[in-house]
């Protein structure tokens, strides 16, 4: 139960809710315990004849008492669910929360299926243990604690059978709770997998239908539910084995003690009031052995998820705000350096992306990286934004070195332009003002406006308010790199970074988004990734990387006067596209 303990802290946060959810469990206990004493004197003194009376006070005593029992019980099921709740809550919210910040490096080496799966499935366990089954097995220990005391007190001989056949049920109880939780985290484990690749299919229905590979991957998910199901089965038989041995063990001791109390009535030895008290404590302290045998295995599965669970927020990120960071200027100037600095990725040590790169842009200036792919292009983007650190080497904005900043700073200070938009399954309006979430419905139509996106969204149904689906899916790709370019406007950072920002575009809006991005470009420090050569050619300087170094600079036509590997890019693109504009010339 170690790592159940682990979550304490979320129970701490609740102490007023957990007092009381406490008083009422043990009031409810109390009162459970405090029936047999009046069935015994109803039994002993109410059947005598002496006083009939007794035995409706005696009624009506147990009568009051299950009122209170009800209540009770009702309050501590409502307490102890909401505090379940409560904490499955604060605590998915803590691991998404860390989740955001961990580096990129974390989701290099997992998957979002499997970290999904951990965040609902897992937290349901959880949510299980400290709601129902935490309640369930505190109620149980202190019934079968108090139940037990209480037989001593009432009859020492006849405990001894029953004592004797505790350390039968508690011994297969420890051993089967731990087996339970090893096959169930396995499980656990089996099922996140086969969630991750759910995910990723489910994500590229169009591929996986286009492919007609439906069947395959329907048959791989079925074979890692299949897996997860015979994990599971094996977890069960454990538990079911276990509830089957205590239930006998339970079982024969309370025949054994009625038997023998059986005798004592009759030999004088006790009352049949006793027997009867010390009978119903006896079945209570073996029912509550007989749910804690059940209890213990949804515990025990809660604690392989919070071992999950608390592994997760427990991950360091590779990229840390220093103790005491270095503010960058402001306002900021926009000049980027990069000095003789090496990198390769955490996931391939072997391989090295960037060698002894030098390269030094000035304020408002326009540099086009291009070169063949894996020269390490992408890379670079990746370190400005402090995705990564140099293996060695520093970099620096205005003068400071990046891991002297705050990386959120530093970001503040960048806005990227990506090849691959990201668009969220919301509004037009809020996926704009993802690039700054205090911005006014004014400025994000100023920003649409700017992007040349406002005329294809007013078209819309709802415009701005227009929902346009899982990662736009509703969207052209020039409509979905148009909001990519308002979302930079609206952050108005001193630095611009675009990666390809117009590869995957036709002819036509192409013109459009490279309109757009002329006018984002004004005033700002760009840093250009392309492998279209024509895009790059208004340049104030193009710099050519090539096995992660720089290997050529200069502009387009000193470039191509050097008959180098940039002259060779150039010549290849721009023939080849002489070639197919005659081609189709010839055609029509």
């Amino acid at each position: 139960m170690r790592p159940l303990a682990t979550l304490f802290p979320y129970l701490l946060r609740h102490k007023a809710r957990l007092v009381l959810a406490t008083f009422a469990l043990l009031a409810a206990a109390g009162l459970t315990l405090v029936l047999p004493i009046a069935v015994r004197y109803m039994v002993d003194y109410g059947f005598t004849g002496d006083n009939p009376n007794l035995i409706d006070d005696y009624f009506l005593v147990i009568i009051f008492v299950i009122a209170l029992l009800a209540f009770t019980s009702s309050l501590r099921y409502y307490m102890v669910m909401m505090i379940g709740e409560r904490v499955v809550a604060d605590l998915r919210s803590d691991v998404f929360r860390h989740l955001t910040y961990l580096s990129p490096s974390f989701y290099d080496k997992t998957k979002s299926g499997e970290i999904i799966s951990r965040l609902t499935a897992d937290t349901t366990l959880i949510q299980s243990a400290f709601g129902a089954s935490a309640s369930i097995a505190l109620r149980h220990l202190l019934m079968f604690a108090g139940s037990t005391t209480l037989m001593v007190i009432t009859s020492p001989r006849l405990s001894l059978f029953v004592l004797l056949a505790i350390p039968l049920i508690v011994l297969p109880l420890l051993g089967f709770g731990r087996a339970v939780r090893n096959r169930t985290s396995h499980a656990q484990s089996t099922l996140a997998n086969a969630i991750a690749y759910a995910t990723e299919a489910l994500g590229s229905i169009r591929t996986l239908q286009a492919f007609t590979n439906e069947k395959s991957v329907s048959d791989r998910f079925e074979a890692d539910i299949e897996t997860t199901y015979e994990a599971a089965l094996i977890a069960t038989r454990a538990r079911a084995f276990l509830i089957g041995t205590i239930i006998l063990i339970i079982s024969s001791s309370i025949i054994a003690v009625l038997w023998v109390g059986a005798l004592d009535v009759i030999d004088g030895r006790m009352s049949g009031g006793q027997l009867t008290q010390f009978l119903i404590y006896s079945i209570i302290a073996a029912g509550a052995m007989s749910e804690l045998s059940q209890v213990w295995g949804e515990l025990a599965k809660a604690a392989g998820a919070a071992d999950r669970i608390t592994g997760l927020l427990h991950v360091p990120s590779d990229i840390n705000a220093p103790a005491n960071p270095i503010a960058l200027p402001s306002p900021a100037i926009g000049e980027l350096e990069f000095n003789n600095v090496a990198f390769h990725y955490p996931t391939a040590k072997e391989a090295g992306v960037l060698e002894g790169l030098n390269l030094c842009v000035k304020k408002g200036e326009t540099v086009a990286i291009v070169g063949p792919s894996g020269a390490g292009k992408s890379t670079l983007f990746q370190l400005l934004m402090r995705y990564y650190d140099p293996v060695s080497g520093k970099i620096t904005l205005d003068g400071t070195e990046l891991d002297a900043a705050d990386p959120r700073d530093l970001r503040e200070h960048i806005a990227l332009v990506p090849q691959d938009t990201a668009i969220f399954g919301s509004s037009i309006a809020e996926n704009i003002a993802f690039g700054k979430e205090s911005a006014s419905r004014e400025q994000i139509i100023e920003a649409a406006k700017f992007a040349l996106a406002d005329d294809f969204i007013t078209t819309m149904k709802d415009g701005y308010d227009t929902l346009i689906g899982e990662r736009g899916v509703t969207l052209s790709g020039g409509q979905r790199q148009r909001i990519a370019i308002a979302r930079a406007i609206l952050k108005d950072a001193p630095v611009l970074l675009l990666d390809e920002a117009t590869s995957a575009l036709d002819a036509e809006s192409e013109t459009i988004v490279q309109k757009a991005l002329d006018k984002l470009m004004e005033g700002r420090t760009t840093l250009i990734i392309a492998h279209r050569l024509a895009t790059v050619l208004k340049a104030d300087r193009i710099v050519v990387m090539d096995g992660g170094k720089i290997v050529e600079e200069g502009t387009h036509d000193t470039l191509v006067a050097q008959k180098g590997l940039y002259a060779k890019l150039a010549r290849m693109q721009f023939e080849i596209g002489a070639e197919a504009l005659n081609t189709q010339e010839k055609a029509s």
